[in-house]
């Protein structure tokens, strides 16, 4: 019978193929006309096409889509990597290598200092002096961290992030001139270095809040902030490479050169929304703003709502703070003196300390996704709760990285030295998948100013850690190493038991937005609201679309029987697919007069 189907119909059009009918389709509005979807059961999909998601496309967050005009070199090269599918992954990978630069860039100095030490440069610098220039970039970075987050709310974070970028690189160019005029000069610049840094990680967080869809947060910021690990293990073994073979100079040139490159692709790549991207496929931008809602159109917290007060008493925030404390003192401890210790401790070559330091942070940059994935399943099946997976990742991170570091204060063999601290830094990685992301779950709207906040606080580490470990290991290189590991794993003890004891996966009272505040930031209910008109007393809220309403483009309450019920205007506005003209409004059918179901009771017939 199919077959048969099939036959009839091929037939038949070939008969009116042959009679000149032509074949016509119904235009197009939207999203639809953009991309060739019909629309008909897409609507609120989460997949990359818009489909099967079963929900209703709303006028009010998908009107006509006004594509920004390509640019010069848009013509040529279109602004997408080609190795990579979306163009919001393309943003991903872009901040990672943005965050591995800048990384790379904090390796420079530490294998400078390791070059001086061999006589070929001679820097009489004191201690003091040299803890001031180890510390002096910390400085500045302590300072833009909570600023850094309002002033993402306030310009485009994509401009932001780029800037600091670049601005950073530029002076790291001008690091190697300073060093020869003056220590002064050298902090002078660092400090500057910090000052522009302090706000990429606020900035980043503002790039995710227009690119990252709901469902691929936790994946595209993992891979954004996977850079700033990822950077220590390029920028230790490349520093002591061109240290070694070239001069102490070539690491600052190299990254700042970079830094700058990096910077033209960015401008090239990095847009602040996808519908101000020239090339973006509508797929993945229906797909987005899809996702996202109108919940990007919320206005950003501000100094003067922000709830300080109740931050300031809030113990599950000075968890997150102590355990950003403590995990910052014992980061930077690797990245400024994990060379000094295998050289000093082992005789171990410039460009081998570079490769054996960045070790064990190519582990930790495998682990922290995976530990991300797992901490999310042990949540969403329901084996643990939120707290108890936050402090078991933490406490377990830490814990094992302070039992590691208590091996390595007393292992007297390069080998067992190598093996302690590749496997501590590699399961420290499961402490960020605690603290790290414990702000989105105490305070989703203020994550960002808490991210600044601790993070601000764990600058304090990179303060104190130089200042602290330049007079232990001063005069005495090795027998001092074993005091600096054992402080670092007592340092993991009070964060274990701090965090242990405060620390919170559950939204906390004052995070909880006003009843004012519910109803705009809930995107699905605003919507509702506005395209009906039963919820709106006035009998506006429907106008010129859909049932309710009127001859005079108003639309009516469905409610009220006094009013002539029509179904929306017969002719279609070009301009606006969702929108239909008011001067030509007419129903569709009249209204009924019959007495047969309307009237009054008593007019009825049967």
């Amino acid at each position: 019978m199919a077959a048969f189907a099939a036959g009839l119909k091929g037939r038949a059009a070939g008969v009116f193929s042959g009679m000149g009918f032509e074949k016509f389709e119904m235009p197009k509005r939207g999203y639809d006309e953009m991309d060739g979807n019909t629309g008909g059961g897409g609507g609120g999909g989460y997949d990359d096409d818009g489909g099967g998601g079963g929900l209703p496309e709303s006028p009010m967050s998908f009107e006509e889509i006004e594509r920004p005009p390509l640019r010069h070199v848009d013509k040529y090269v279109r602004a997408e990597c080609p190795c990579i599918k979306t163009t919001r992954f393309t943003i991903a990978l872009m901040t990672c290598l943005g965050f591995i630069i800048s990384f790379g860039m904090r390796c420079n100095m530490g294998m400078a200092k390791l070059q001086f030490e061999n006589g070929e440069v001679k820097y009489n610098w004191t201690v003091a002096m040299e803890s001031a220039v180890d510390s002096s970039f910390f400085w500045g970075y302590l300072v833009t961290q909570v600023p850094g987050g309002f002033l993402a709310s306030m310009y485009p974070a994509n401009r932001i992030f780029g800037t600091a970028i670049a601005c950073s690189s530029f002076l790291n160019l001008l690091v190697p001139g300073a060093m020869m005029l003056h220590p002064t000069v050298v902090i002078l610049v660092r400090v500057l270095q910090g000052l522009v840094e302090g706000v990429t990680y606020p900035a980043c967080h503002g790039i995710w809040r227009f690119w990252a869809p709901p469902l691929e947060r936790s994946r595209l910021a993992t891979m954004a902030f996977s850079g700033s690990y990822a950077g220590v293990v390029i920028g230790m073994p490349m520093s002591g490479i061109l240290t070694g073979w070239i001069s102490w100079h070539a690491p600052f040139y190299f990254y700042g050169l970079m830094g700058c490159l990096w910077y033209c692709f960015w401008l090239w790549l990095s847009f602040e929304k996808p519908r101000q991207h020239p090339t973006i496929t509508v797929k993945e931008l229906k797909y987005i703003e899809k996702s996202l809602g109108e919940s990007v159109q919320l206005p950003m917290p501000t100094i003067a709502t922000t709830p300080w007060r109740a931050m300031a008493t809030s113990m599950p925030v000075y968890a997150i703070i102590v355990a950003n404390f403590c995990r910052s003192w014992n980061f930077y401890l690797l990245v400024l003196y994990q060379s000094a210790y295998l050289k000093h401790s082992f005789d171990f070559k410039i460009e081998e300390t570079g490769i054996l330091g960045a070790l064990p942070h190519l582990l930790m940059t495998i682990i922290v996704p995976f530990g991300g994935m797992l901490a999310d399943y042990l949540r969403r099946s329901g084996i643990m709760t939120t707290t108890n997976v936050r402090k078991l990742f933490n406490c377990g991170g830490f814990g094992l990285e302070g039992l590691f570091f208590l091996v390595v204060a007393h292992v007297t063999s390069p080998m067992g030295a190598v093996t302690a601290l590749t496997l501590g830094v590699a399961f420290s990685g499961f402490a960020i998948s605690g603290y790290n992301v414990n702000h989105l779950d105490i305070a989703p709207r203020y994550a960002s100013i808490l991210m600044g906040m601790s993070n601000g606080i764990g600058t304090i580490a990179g303060l104190i850690c130089p200042i602290a470990i330049d007079h232990l290991t001063r005069g005495q290189p090795k027998s001092c190493w074993s005091t600096v590991f054992t402080i670092a794993a007592c340092v993991h003890l009070v964060g274990i038991t701090f965090y242990g004891i405060f620390a919170s996966g559950e939204l906390q009272p004052w995070a909880e937005p006003t009843l004012e505040e519910q109803k705009a930031w809930d995107p699905v209910a605003s919507g509702y609201e506005k395209e009906t008109t039963f919820n709106d007393p006035n009998g506006t809220a429907g106008a010129g679309m859909g049932p309710g309403a009127g001859p005079d483009g108003a639309g009516a309450p469905m409610h009220d029987p006094s009013k002539t019920v029509s179904y929306g205007a017969v002719t279609h506005v070009a301009n606006n697919p969702f929108a239909y003209p008011q001067v030509v409004d007419e129903p569709v059918q009249p209204e009924a007069r019959d007495a047969y179901l309307h009237g009054n009771p008593a007019e009825r017939t049967y």
